[in-house]
């Protein structure tokens, strides 16, 4: 390591204070920080002293990740395989997976740090570390066979638009990731969505094709796969939102760490579960139902983007809610509307997109709203204990 830090201090001695390459220094000092630990200090404001820096908590958030990113590589694989009638082993299934989503994943990096890179320089600041996080995101909750212009087009939009004209990292209103997500649907809604763009359509074959769950139900179709199918996640989907038990390990690690909020995550699960058993109870109460009406309450948790979008991406703690009943209330009404949206209209059958970035917008309120009940409920308090004090 002291070789590698010798090496970076060279290479950065034309970028230092007052050299011709200043300018370009956010660019270096960028690597810098990703392979050591800033050797600077604050010069104003709070300080506070923590392990936990930005750059570590969104390696966490990464991390987390791995486990849904390799199944989704095998799946994707899996897919194909297994609709062609191919012998095949975990190997070649994973491979097949691997080499469709890897040049996604270096596509959303090169074009998003192009662009982090590029704002830097030109505003004169450091590269921040929130894309670290995002440029994964984006890929994974995108179909295997989406073009790699249509990823590049929507990483453009998502940090140009939804997070650098806010002012960048910390300032965005709206989850990054979803904005790429829901560009590239409004966009191009044929590769978005469809029986055709599930799994993988390599090697000139026109005969592949998997619907989703969530898309055979909105057209009144039944599902054949059973309930551990959905838990597991050998079902068409997107790369990395389809196995429940990969996206649970992440949300424990983003727990236990703290990273990502349990209250988000528990209250989020318990609105679309309420939503789900609602609409349960329809058909029963003599009122006509669909496939997605009657589809049971427990296997709406488990299939579509739902658990994925709640544990990575209604847990950012940028956009979410940030008082401790802003997020019961702010996760809640995410399920809830998740699960509200796929049934009442099937041509976005994959709600939680929509509830999410929905929520982002009324974030900022709901927490208006908890901390001047506060503040109210403080000045009751006072008024009672004091009468002759006034409260403003």
């Amino acid at each position: 390591m002291e070789w590698i830090r010798q090496r970076l201090d060279k290479i950065k001695e034309p970028f230092s204070k007052g050299q011709k390459l200043e300018k370009y220094a956010p660019a270096v000092n960028a690597l810098d920080t990703f392979l050591f630990t800033p050797n600077h200090t604050t010069k104003k404001g709070a300080h506070i002293r923590d392990a936990v820096d930005l750059k570590r908590t969104m390696i966490t958030v990464v991390l987390a990740l791995i486990p849904a990113l390799i199944f989704g590589m095998w799946n994707g694989g899996y897919q194909y395989y297994s609709q062609l009638g191919e012998a095949f082993t975990t190997l070649d299934a994973f491979l097949h997976g691997a080499m469709k989503i890897l040049p996604m994943i270096a596509v959303s990096y090169g074009v998003g740090l192009g662009i982090e890179f590029a704002f830097a320089i030109f505003r004169g600041h450091e590269v921040n570390e929130g894309y670290l996080v995002t440029g994964l995101l984006i890929p994974m909750i995108m179909p295997i066979d989406i073009p790699l212009w249509m990823v590049a087009l929507s990483v453009v939009f998502a940090v140009l638009v939804g997070k650098e004209a806010f002012g960048g990292t910390g300032m965005n209103i709206l989850n990054p990731a979803l904005t790429a997500r829901a560009f590239a649907f409004f966009a191009y809604p044929t590769y978005m969505s469809g029986n055709s763009v599930w799994v993988s359509n390599a090697y000139e074959v026109d005969a592949v094709s998997g619907e989703t769950i969530l898309g055979t139900l909105a057209s009144g179709s039944d599902v054949s796969y059973s309930a551990m199918n959905m838990f597991s996640g050998v079902i068409p989907g997107s790369i990395a939102e389809t196995s429940v038990i990969c996206i649970l390990a992440g949300a424990l690690l983003l727990v236990l760490t703290k990273v990502g909020s349990w209250r988000i995550i528990l209250s989020a699960f318990i609105g679309a579960a309420i939503m789900g058993l609602i609409f349960n109870a329809l058909p029963s109460l003599g009122l006509e139902g669909n496939a997605l009406t009657n589809f049971p309450w427990y296997l709406h948790l488990m299939v579509g983007g739902l658990a994925f979008g709640i544990v990575f991406m209604a847990t950012d703690p940028v956009s979410a809610a940030q008082t401790m009943k802003g997020k019961w209330i702010y996760g809640f009404l995410i399920g809830f509307l998740s699960v509200m949206i796929r049934v009442f209209n099937p041509a976005y059958p994959e709600g939680v997109m929509l509830g999410i970035l929905l929520m982002n917008v009324f974030a900022p309120t709901i927490d208006h709203y908890v901390v001047q009940a506060n503040v109210n409920r403080r000045k009751k308090r006072l008024k009672t204990a004091n009468p002759q004090v006034e409260t403003a």
